[in-house]
């Protein structure tokens, strides 16, 4: 394995807060779409039909798919660069103290694609280059990175009881039960995307200013 070399974040960091911003608008997005889709369940359920509530359910309908493939064009793009900035950043910590590790580096990514490790390994990575990339005299706790990971893994049990829920909806109360589902599901990842903003905003700055306050690593800001 290479040396670790100190690289600066800060553009990548701000790479990946637009693009978790993005996907916060694209969760946003599907909540509108799924409670125009519930509206129309509703009106089925009370009898309420005709032509003008038929166009309502085709629109509703074709803006929820549509908000479907915003939300995973956005994941795709989130995660390819919160990955490349997750790297960074964990190399970073190597160079402020590698003795803080208790996962090699390649975990970084690494972590994320192994089955069953990744509802934990991406958060000790994580919790690592935190502690090894804070000042001694100024190193904050864990809430942040565990109240961002606990809403996250949240979030994708979620989403997968939504898929289940969906996948044997039957008629106007089961659909709409499976929206209602949705509805929660993506709430829960825009609310974890707040938090991962924050997470990479704060580790970020945490390394801006272990750069700034140690001469040696002045170059590395760029």
């Amino acid at each position: 394995m290479s040396a670790a070399r100190l690289r600066s974040p800060l553009g990548l960091g701000r790479a990946t807060v637009a693009l978790l911003g993005l996907v916060v608008a694209a969760d946003l997005f599907a909540i509108w779409t799924e409670v125009l889709e519930i509206r129309v369940a509703d009106d089925i359920l009370n009898g309420i039909d005709g032509e003008a509530a038929l166009r309502r359910g085709e629109r509703a309908h074709a803006l929820h798919e549509a908000s479907g493939a915003v939300q995973s064009l956005a994941l795709l793009a989130t995660a390819v660069v919160f990955l490349c900035w997750f790297h960074r950043v964990r190399v970073n910590a190597e160079v402020f103290d590698a003795a803080m590790h208790s996962k090699s580096r390649g975990w970084a990514i690494g972590s994320w694609f192994c089955p069953v490790v990744n509802l934990w390994f991406p958060r000790r990575v994580t919790l690592d280059t935190w502690d090894a990339s804070a000042a001694w005299a100024d190193r904050p706790g864990h809430g942040l990175v565990n109240s961002w990971w606990t809403l996250w893994i949240v979030s994708l049990f979620a989403d997968r009881v939504a898929q289940g829920v969906s996948h044997t909806a039957r008629g106007a109360v089961g659909w709409r039960s499976a929206l209602r589902q949705m509805l929660v599901a993506d709430a829960l990842d825009a609310a974890a995307a707040v938090l991962a903003v924050l997470v990479v905003l704060r580790l970020t700055r945490m390394q801006r200013n272990r750069v700034l306050a140690g001469p040696v690593f002045v170059s590395a800001l760029g």
